[in-house]
């Protein structure tokens, strides 16, 4: 914004400089340097005119958005403009995948707390890790209050579970104290995190979908930014439009003047010819 109004203002101030230049050499009866910023003006008026077209069709394109925009979220259910770019569900559906995805996680998290308890957490030789030392903690329920020592979180977990990892040996055996070898370690992370990122953006993705967080930026831009960009682009065009027509009559006032000058100085020579 602060570019485009910089060059605004060159431009106004070389279209402004080029009409006092034009006035000041019709005074002094510079006929060379006249004809040349007439042709600069006319040229300027032109692309000044280009602009204003410009200016006044992002204005018009901005006003139909922000109306398009304003019609959709204050009436959602209606057929409008938006409709066919922004396909939605309903919000039913979506808090039916939003539940459904809560399910998922806590079935997730108990099969991890399951592999932990009994398998990690027990000396059983058939795991073959040889795993010894304190106990892991289970991963808490996101959905549920986690008052539990014994429990971490879903952001927490690989944090925590690097302290209970042992040096495995090339056969996979721990040969230090631990109850997880490192390649156990990576593959319960992955699986936390792909949960942790299930439940921090199940929520988003679910009013992505039945468009709650495209409706609240729809409202904010209409709020917050249509009416100025509205009256910006308007005040751009009319100053614009001032300027061209201002520069355009100064251009046929030194066409008139430079002519009428002529014109005196012709009549002169001729009648002290004549004499």
């Amino acid at each position: 914004m602060a570019c485009r109004r910089l060059a605004l203002i060159i431009v106004s101030a070389v279209m402004l400089s080029v009409t006092f230049a034009g006035f000041l050499c019709s005074l002094l009866g510079i006929q060379c340097l006249v004809y040349f910023l007439v042709v600069i003006g006319w040229i300027l008026v032109a692309c000044t005119f280009i602009l204003c077209a410009g200016f006044l069709f992002l204005h018009n394109v901005i006003g139909d958005t922000c109306v398009a925009m304003d019609e959709w979220v204050q009436h959602p259910t209606a057929h409008t403009a938006l409709d066919e770019i922004l396909p939605c569900v309903d919000n039913s559906t979506a808090q039916q995948t939003l539940l459904g995805s809560k399910v998922v996680i806590g079935q997730i998290v108990d099969a991890i707390d399951l592999f932990i308890s009994d398998g990690l957490n027990q000396d059983l030789p058939l795991l073959e890790f040889n795993q010894s030392g304190p106990e892991i903690p289970l991963v808490c329920n996101p959905f549920h209050s986690c008052n539990n020592l014994q429990q971490v979180t879903l952001q927490d977990a690989n944090a925590v579970w690097k302290n209970y990892t042992c040096e495995a040996s090339s056969w996979g055996r721990c040969v230090s104290v631990g109850r997880m070898t490192p390649t156990v370690y990576t593959q319960l992370g992955a699986l936390v995190n792909v949960t942790y990122g299930l439940y921090h953006y199940g929520p988003f993705l679910s009013d992505l979908v039945d468009c709650t967080f495209v409706r609240e930026t729809f409202s904010a831009i209409t709020h917050n930014y249509c009416p100025s960009l509205s009256l910006f682009t308007k005040w751009i065009y009319f100053g614009l439009l001032l300027v061209s027509v201002a520069v355009m009559f100064s251009l046929i006032l030194w066409i008139i003047y430079d002519t009428h000058h002529r014109h005196r100085r012709y009549t002169k020579t001729m009648r002290y010819i004549v004499r």
